[in-house]
């Protein structure tokens, strides 16, 4: 078992293809950055000395047309400080929910070849990743 993920298993993606496509997502992202991002060799940022963040910026700018255009939106972005309830070593360095307006738009853009060419910024920028699906509720007061 993997102490830090990227991209999604096989068994986990397989769960994911099967829950209901016309519903709307929201999708919670946790990042941790590589001090240092890792490209391919011979990929046009290979060597160029960029930081994970950088990368993930440039990952956002080469994907972010084709999120809004399959009529993504950011409902929430902030900056990790602490774990209160959890392991005391876990770190990330950003958090965001995406929002699409059903599964199906996000298997669109993930199958669009564009995000398929910017996704190298992703995996180059992050040493470990979460992706969590959540049917979204609604807001109010209280916990329950």
């Amino acid at each position: 078992m993997s102490a830090t993920y990227i991209d999604p298993s096989r068994t986990n993606f397989e769960v994911f293809k099967n829950l209901p496509r016309d519903e709307p997502i929201h999708m919670l992202n946790l990042l941790q950055y590589r001090e240092e991002a890792e490209y391919p060799e011979g990929h046009e940022h290979h060597g160029n000395g960029w930081t994970g963040r950088r990368a993930y910026e440039e990952y956002g700018k080469t994907s972010g047309p084709i999120f809004r255009r399959v009529g993504g939106s950011i409902v929430w972005r902030g900056a990790f400080q602490t774990v209160v309830t959890g392991p005391e070593g876990m770190q990330w360095h950003d958090g965001f929910v995406a929002q699409y307006p059903n599964a199906g738009a996000f298997f669109e853009m993930i199958k669009d070849p564009d995000y398929q060419e910017a996704v190298v910024n992703r995996t180059a920028a992050l040493v470990d990743s979460r992706l969590v699906r959540f049917k979204p509720g609604a807001a109010g007061e209280g916990f329950g």
